[in-house]
C-alpha cells in the first residue's frame, strides 16, 4: 500500500481521500487555510463517513474510513508522502502548485484529477522556478473515478463509479510499465494510459455535456435555481444534437493533430458501462446521474467557468493553431464570457501557459512525436 497525500477538499478530494482509505492507503488530505471547514471536521471525526442513503437513493461504498493527517499545512501534506493526487478546480492548480513547489522532491508523482491540460501547465511553472531541475512525473486523469457530492461536513455520498480511469503520463520517458503497475496498484478502478496529455485533455467527457447544455439552459437554471436532474431536464433532442456537432469540431481538431479519441457516446458508454446509441439516451436513461438533482444554478458554476476557460479554450487554441474552424466552440466560450464578465480566451487555458511559446501546429506536432 501507498502513503498518499490528497490536494483538494471538495467533493472528488473527500471521496478520493475516502476511497484510498478504505483500500488501505495511508492518507493525508489538505485543504488551503482560506478552506479549513472541511478539514477541521474530518480532523474531529478523525475520518471521512460515505452515507448509504440520499434523497431515498441507495449509494454504493457506505461506511467510514481513518484518515491519517488531515491538515491545511502544505509543507506536512507535501512531507507525508511523494504521490500528490491533485483534485481541486482547474483554476486552483496553479495556485495550489505554486505553494507546492518548494517541498516538491526529485521522484515526486503529481496525480492531476481531472487534469485538464493541468500537467503541461505545471510543467511550464516548474521549469520557470528554482526547482527547474527537479525530476516530476505528471498524470493527468480525464476524470474523476466517481460520482460524488459532499452531504455535510466530513461526509460524502457516492452515487456511482465508472469502469475504467483514462490517463497520461508526462514526460514521455516517465512512462514505464512499472509506473503503469504503480498506478494501477493506487487507484480504485483499472486505467487506461493515453498517448499524451493533450489526448487526455481532449478526451474529458465533460467537454460535450456540461459547457454547452448549461449554456443553452442558463436562463431556466438560474431562475429555477438549479432544482433539476440535470442530465435527464437540460438535455433534450435538439440541445443533444447541438452537442453531437460540437463533438464532431472537437474530433476534427484531434484528426488534425494525427490523434484518435473517442466520440462523446463511445466515451460515455464505456466509462459507466452502458450501450447507449445516443448521447440523447445515455442522458435521459443513465442510471448512476439520475440519483440526485443538483443542477448548475448560476453561470458561475463550475460547468461554466472550469469547463469553458480550461477544456473548450484549450481546444479552440489547438484548431486555430491547425487553421480549423469550430463555431460552435467559440460561439460558447463567446456565450460564456459574456455571461461572465470575462474574456475566457485570454483567461483560459491558451497554448502559452501550457508551455507551447511559439503556437504552432509544428511545435504541437514535435511535441506529440
Amino acid at each position: 500500500m501507498f502513503k498518499i497525500s490528497v490536494i483538494g477538499a471538495g467533493n472528488g478530494g473527500i471521496t478520493a481521500a475516502y476511497h484510498f482509505s478504505k483500500m488501505g492507503h495511508n492518507v493525508c488530505i489538505y485543504d488551503s487555510p482560506n478552506f479549513p471547514q472541511q478539514i477541521n471536521a474530518i480532523k474531529q471525526k478523525g475520518g471521512i463517513e460515505a452515507v448509504d442513503e440520499l434523497a431515498q437513493c441507495p449509494m454504493i461504498l457506505p461506511g467510514f474510513s481513518q484518515i491519517t493527517l488531515a491538515t491545511t499545512n502544505i509543507q506536512e501534506a507535501m512531507e507525508f508522502s511523494d504521490i500528490y493526487i491533485m483534485i481541486c478546480p482547474s483554476f486552483a492548480q496553479e495556485i495550489l502548485f505554486k505553494d507546492m513547489i518548494p517541498y516538491l522532491k526529485d521522484g515526486a508523482k503529481v496525480i492531476l484529477m481531472p487534469g485538464n491540460y493541468g500537467g503541461l501547465t505545471l510543467n511550464a511553472m516548474l521549469k520557470q522556478s528554482n526547482k527547474a531541475n527537479t525530476d516530476i512525473t505528471f498524470v493527468d486523469a480525464i476524470t474523476i473515478p466517481w460520482a460524488c457530492r459532499i452531504v455535510k461536513e466530513a461526509s460524502i455520498a457516492i452515487m456511482g463509479i465508472k469502469e475504467f480511469l483514462p490517463l497520461s503520463i508526462f514526460p514521455r520517458a516517465k512512462k514505464t510499465q512499472a509506473l503503469a503497475e504503480m498506478l494501477s496498484n493506487i487507484m480504485p478502478i483499472k486505467i487506461e494510459v493515453l498517448d499524451n496529455p493533450i489526448v487526455a485533455g481532449l478526451e474529458n467527457i465533460n467537454f460535450g455535456g456540461h459547457p454547452l447544455l448549461t449554456t443553452l439552459n442558463m436562463g431556466i437554471l438560474e431562475n429555477f435555481d438549479g432544482k433539476f436532474n440535470y442530465y435527464k431536464d437540460c438535455c433534450s433532442k435538439a440541445t443533444a444534437n447541438a452537442a453531437a456537432k460540437m463533438d464532431l469540431e472537437r474530433l476534427m481538431v484531434g484528426e488534425a493533430l494525427g490523434l484518435k479519441l473517442r466520440s462523446e457516446l463511445e466515451a460515455m458508454n464505456a466509462l459507466y458501462g452502458c450501450n447507449e446509441t445516443s448521447v440523447y439516451d445515455f442522458n435521459r436513461k443513465s442510471t448512476t446521474h439520475e440519483k440526485i438533482n443538483s443542477a448548475p444554478n448560476s453561470s458561475k458554476a463550475r460547468y461554466i467557468t472550469e469547463d469553458v476557460p480550461y477544456l473548450l479554450v484549450p481546444c479552440y487554441e489547438l484548431a486555430k493553431a491547425c487553421g480549423i474552424k469550430v463555431p460552435i466552440i467559440q460561439s460558447c466560450i463567446t456565450i460564456a464570457s459574456a455571461y461572465n464578465d470575462e474574456d475566457y480566451f485570454t483567461s483560459g487555458r491558451t497554448l502559452q501557459k501550457m508551455g507551447f511559446t511559439q503556437g504552432t501546429k509544428e511545435e504541437i506536432i514535435s511535441f506529440l512525436a
